[in-house]
């Protein structure tokens, strides 16, 4: 099937922004990532010609891609995992993605590609693409290429993002997302700064502005003990939570050390090594206290 990478609205600006990344940085989906960028073609140019093109949306960093079920949105998924992340999450399992340079330069057009090849299979299950990372808005206008792309073969989009760059996604973009899966990590501000090195208020601010678009959120809180637990920061989120329109979900997500390993070999120091997944009474708490709001829980 041949694909048309189309460029995103407003082709005519010159470029996207340019983030510049601050050391250490360290980002990455709840969802591990494993599959690799197995058949993708990795991208071999220059560095003046490989920065014209990451700046034009045509080049991307790419930690990895894998198909899932029911877990990234709806359906049969791809899920795209981008390399590169603003925060700093202490219990990020997938540090790995921290940094933009840890990732595979892959091009727009080959990554569309390898979506088309699945496109069966997400129209059977009402499935499509959903971009993750690490952070994708730190990538904007790679993702608007991915996501018109996409939006052109007639399927569905989605983007997990922590919101805190949701600045950088222009309303064009949003335009061609169908769902946001928003990482809402804490609800007091100084729980947040705590937990991810940076401020609460760019997340809620994105996500009033989804809201206000009528765009669909899936909310996403991980529940760490002696972290993200106290009742006051819970209901913090779930207050919040509660005034967006949009949102047709929230999960819960325990705690877990899955990437424990990945710091070690990275040479950084393990906040969290200490600490244990949350017991199943307080997950249950935490759930009863967004069902209160009536929210939909998972």
């Amino acid at each position: 099937m041949n694909v048309t990478t189309a460029a995103p609205h407003g082709a005519d600006q010159v470029g996207a922004p340019v983030i510049e990344l601050g050391l250490p940085v360290v980002g990455g989906s709840h969802h591990r990532a494993t599959a690799g960028t197995s058949g993708l073609e990795v991208s071999e140019i220059g560095r003046s010609e490989k920065f014209a093109q990451v700046r034009a949306g045509e080049l991307g960093s790419l930690h990895s891609w894998e198909l899932v079920t029911a877990v990234d949105g709806p359906g049969t998924r791809m899920t795209v995992f981008l390399s590169g992340c603003p925060l700093q999450c202490l219990y990020c399992h997938n540090p790995d993605t921290m940094e933009m340079r840890r990732g595979e330069p892959v091009t727009a057009t080959e990554l569309l590609e390898r979506i088309s090849r699945y496109k069966n299979i997400f129209e059977v299950t009402g499935g499509g693409v959903t971009i993750s990372g690490g952070e994708p808005l730190m990538q904007p206008a790679f993702v608007a290429r991915i996501l018109r792309g996409v939006k052109e073969m007639g399927l569905h989009t989605a983007v997990d993002t922590s919101g805190y760059l949701g600045a950088h996604c222009t309303d064009e973009m949003l335009d061609d997302i169908d769902l946001v899966l928003l990482d809402v990590k804490s609800g007091i501000p100084e729980t947040y700064k705590r937990v991810t090195g940076r401020e609460l208020q760019p997340t809620l601010d994105f996500g009033r502005r989804l809201a206000a678009r009528g765009t669909e959120i899936w909310i996403r809180f991980v529940l760490v003990p002696g972290l993200t637990d106290a009742p006051e920061n819970v209901d913090a989120v779930a207050d919040y939570v509660a005034t967006l329109s949009t949102v047709t979900r929230v999960e819960v997500l325990p705690f877990h050390q899955m990437g424990r390993d990945k710091w070690d070999s990275l040479g950084m120091r393990y906040e969290l090594e200490d600490t244990s997944p949350p017991t199943p009474e307080l997950v249950t708490r935490v759930r009863e206290q967004f069902r209160a709001r009536g929210l939909t829980v998972f």
